[in-house]
């Protein structure tokens, strides 16, 4: 009876025992998977994350491409715009040209001239020069004569570079650009700042916002005209006391090919005369004949354009003065520097009837020469050396 009794008791206390850890097992299979599905989605996460990220950067780096490009763009279309008006400028002038030809020319026979046209044609040369002396101030009537003598003042810097005195100003400060390629002006109180052997620690420095090409370049009544770095044909009006850009222009046909053969890093050459500014520049279509470009320093407008006679082979550097070109030639090992085509703008000069003139006592080369109107001196930069030519001149006759 007693066994009986017992045999009762354990039967509901065994099954509730097996009942719990069936339940217990439940609930760990159930835990067990509740856990690999949080880890599962938590290496969702994780990869998504992942990708966020990555697309974000992908999407900064097409951003960065496109907004370059775009730029690029920007540059080209303007380069582009000036190129297509100057052909359009130059295909006007020959239709004109073949307009005139057609209307004096007998197709069957020989060329037969009206005299009218003559006339007219006569006319409206003289018209043009009258309105070019006009620009031009005619009362600028000297000649180079010949190089009397030269003074190197300094031995500094690259090999290439200029340096010049601002000639519209009254101040007797000094500027040295050195390199082909850089963005600071040093800036000197006077000459004698400059020729000290510890110079660059009383310099001034000037910083551009860009970078400039060549050694073209000119300062003109407290303003840089500079080629600037990476453009076609940009040239950049800069103030230098306020240290900002205040305008820029294109030039067109410029940029293509070096000025000079033996200068090949400037392909624009900026100067300045008892006139003002000018860009000496060679292009392609003159097969190579260099090309002077009188521009308003004011309003950086183009005022007029000649194609000279002059070639750019084996030349190194030019210069106006008295709005007359001269280009110095040397040999491409280096030699005596020498001028030898001259072009004046307003037809003043039997450029026939020039001798050759030689630099004096001075083997190398030069790769820059700018005339200094106010002092009648030629600040040239030759072979890392900053050098000063006094001019002799004479009447043009």
């Amino acid at each position: 009876m007693v066994v009986l009794q017992l045999r009762f008791l354990l039967v509901p206390f065994l099954t509730s025992i097996m009942g719990a850890a069936q339940y217990m097992m439940q609930d760990a299979a159930l835990m067990n998977y509740i856990d690999r599905r949080f880890l599962s989605l938590e290496k969702r996460l994780e990869k998504c994350n992942q990708d966020i990220l990555d697309y974000v950067e992908e999407f900064r780096d097409f951003s960065k491409m496109v907004l370059s490009r775009l730029a690029g763009l920007n540059n080209y279309k303007a380069e582009v715009k000036s190129e297509v008006e100057n052909l359009l400028t130059r295909i006007e002038r020959a239709q004109r040209d073949i307009d005139y030809f057609g209307s004096v020319t007998d197709s069957n026979t020989c060329i037969e001239v009206h005299e009218d046209l003559v006339k007219q044609q006569l006319f409206e040369e003289a018209e043009e020069k009258k309105k070019l002396k006009l620009m031009l101030n005619a009362s600028c009537d000297h000649m180079l004569a010949g190089i009397k003598s030269l003074k190197i003042v300094k031995k500094t810097g690259d090999k290439h570079g200029c340096w010049m005195k601002d000639p519209g100003k009254k101040h007797t400060k000094i500027y040295l650009l050195n390199g082909s390629v850089n963005n600071v002006i040093l800036e000197f109180a006077n000459i004698m700042t400059f020729m000290e052997s510890n110079h660059t620690l009383k310099a001034r420095r000037v910083t551009l916002p860009f970078a400039w090409e060549g050694t073209g370049h000119i300062i003109y009544q407290g303003f840089l005209f500079y080629h600037r770095y990476g453009s076609l044909n940009e040239i950049i009006k800069f103030n230098i006391q306020k240290r900002k850009i205040t305008d820029q222009m294109l030039l067109p046909g410029a940029g293509r090919i070096p000025a000079y053969q033996l200068s090949p890093s400037t392909k624009i050459d900026l100067a300045i005369d008892e006139q003002g500014l000018w860009a000496i520049h060679a292009e392609p279509e003159t097969g190579g004949n260099i090309v002077i470009t009188k521009i308003n320093h004011i309003t950086m407008a183009v005022e007029h354009t000649w194609d000279t006679s002059c070639n750019s082979k084996d030349a190194e550097a030019a210069f106006m003065a008295c709005n007359t070109l001269y280009v110095v030639y040397n040999f491409p090992s280096g030699g005596t520097s020498r001028i030898q085509c001259v072009y004046d703008v307003l037809d003043a000069v039997n450029t026939y009837e020039i001798p050759v003139l030689h630099f004096p006592k001075r083997q190398g080369s030069h790769s820059t020469i700018h005339y200094n109107p106010k002092e009648k001196q030629l600040f040239a930069w030759g072979d890392g050396s900053q050098i000063i030519y006094k001019l002799h001149t004479k009447q043009k006759v």
